[in-house]
């Protein structure tokens, strides 16, 4: 088993385009990816630092209102975050618009689907006001300049976005002996949400047997990471907890509280083998298998190990790996998959000027994922999106899948030949039985349906 240009579109891509051509080699995927962020560029989404603007105004607003109360300039202030508000909203679903956009005209389909799974593999989102609008721009500002480089240099950007700590309640979390918990009323204590997560889902696993004590040393050491009521983050030692904590046996700070000791405990976290491990093994079922051959994983993990934690050697690792290319279908891809290869495979032209409204962002595609089990930037929990395959097709998921398939593509622009469609889309990968289904259509709409509705279309 080996590269073949398809696999690399359709497993390790945003799927197979007639227009553009796929890498030649895991050495052109890799290339690309270390090359220059060409969609991010043509397609902008906010950086965080864009977005904490939006905060501030929003917080400038708050102040107006609370200094003016039972005025009409407080009124006109309260209309004004509302406004504001709405602006984040309809953002957010632009924001959608531009990643679908960035799959549907890449050259480098790997970086758009690393850039997704570390986004998800570290979910954040806002809680509060616009806040729970800065997904994208969190994702844009921490993980997408980091999937091809070290893990311990993202580890660290996520954990100095207000965005995560929002999420996993560390602006409350105050060292009950530091001075700001000493002279508050009421103290805030400490939360061990971050701490938690980082052990348990972003670095060592939850089966790498840490104990709880490991987990509020962490939490202890964590205090002190903060941001403003403008959305820029700072470390504050007044809430830090004084003295050394330990974690997995190794000692940090003891003197005047730093960021550079929280760093300290993320780089070894990052370096650690359970966290190749678990990295590794979550990477291989994302991108290939529920269940991936352990020996794949295992190659991975020591890459991994042997670079210091470097992101892109252990893609190289997976990519390189014969289990990789395994012919068979792999995957049940996740809405936001189906959607983007979908959108590759009908060659879109590069601008569609009804997708400037986000009214029909919303109506044909952020509706169409929320009925898919994919609301967009919503998952459940901070472990992200599910990864097994039953959790996607389910009746109901699946119909909507179906529908999708059969009343979206007509709105996007003219309709391709099903038969052109076919090969375009899933090229010797195509079933005879799709191929008779899609040619015997009574009219194009029908035929591209049943081709994105198949389940070859379906799977990596």
């Amino acid at each position: 088993m080996s590269f073949t240009r398809e696999i690399a579109e359709i497993r390790f891509g945003t799927g197979l385009s007639p227009r553009l051509r796929g890498p030649r080699d895991v050495d052109d995927m890799m290339r690309r990816l270390a090359g220059p962020d060409v969609m991010a560029q043509r397609y902008r989404i906010e950086s965080f630092e864009d977005f904490a603007k939006r905060i501030a105004r929003v917080t400038a607003l708050w102040k107006i209102r609370r200094a003016n109360r039972g005025s009409e300039e407080a009124d006109k202030a309260t209309q004004k975050i509302s406004a504001q508000k709405r602006k984040a909203r309809k953002a957010q679903q632009l924001w959608l618009w531009q990643a679908l956009q960035r799959r549907a005209h890449t050259q480098d389909g790997l970086r758009e689907r690393l850039a997704f799974f570390w986004g998800d593999h570290f979910t954040a989102r806002g809680k509060v006001s616009v806040m729970r609008r800065a997904t994208s721009p969190y994702v844009e500002s921490a993980i997408r300049p980091h999937v091809a480089g070290y893990f311990a240099d993202m580890l660290k950007a996520v954990t100095a976005q207000p965005a995560l700590l929002q999420y996993l309640d560390q602006k409350a979390s105050i060292g009950p002996t530091s001075a700001e918990g000493l002279r508050a009323k009421k103290p805030k204590g400490l939360n061990e949400n971050l701490a938690r997560e980082l052990l348990e889902l972003h670095t060592l696993g939850v089966e790498a047997g840490y104990s709880q004590r490991d987990v509020t040393e962490l939490a202890e050491l964590l205090t002190g990471l903060t941001y403003d009521q403008e959305g820029v983050f700072g470390f504050r030692p007044d809430y830090a907890e004084p003295g050394a904590e330990t974690v997995l046996d190794k000692r940090y700070g003891g003197g005047d509280a730093t960021l550079a000791d929280v760093h300290a405990a993320l780089t070894d976290l990052a370096l650690h083998p359970a966290t190749a491990r678990h990295l590794a093994r979550k990477m291989a079922v994302h991108f290939i298998s529920d269940s991936p051959e352990p020996a794949l994983v295992a190659a991975m993990e020591a890459r991994y190990l042997a670079s210091g934690g470097h992101l892109g050697e252990m893609t190289r690792a997976m990519l390189e790996h014969p289990a990789a290319w395994a012919p068979e279908p792999g995957n049940v891809k996740q809405p936001i998959d189906f959607m983007g290869s979908a959108l590759r495979a009908l060659a879109l032209p590069q601008e569609i000027e009804a997708f400037r409204d986000w009214r029909k962002i919303r109506n044909t595609f952020a509706t169409p994922m929320r009925l898919m089990g994919q609301t967009w930037e919503e998952p459940l929990g901070p472990d992200g999106w599910p990864e097994a395959d039953s959790e996607w097709i389910t009746p109901q998921r699946f119909a909507a899948r179906v529908d999708w398939a059969m009343n979206a593509p007509q709105a996007l622009g003219e309709l391709p030949d099903p038969r052109a469609l076919l090969t375009g889309a899933l090229g010797n990968r195509a079933p005879e039985a799709v191929g008779f289904a899609a040619n015997a259509a009574e009219d194009r709409r029908t035929g591209v349906g049943l081709i994105f509705a198949s389940p070859a279309f379906q799977r990596m």
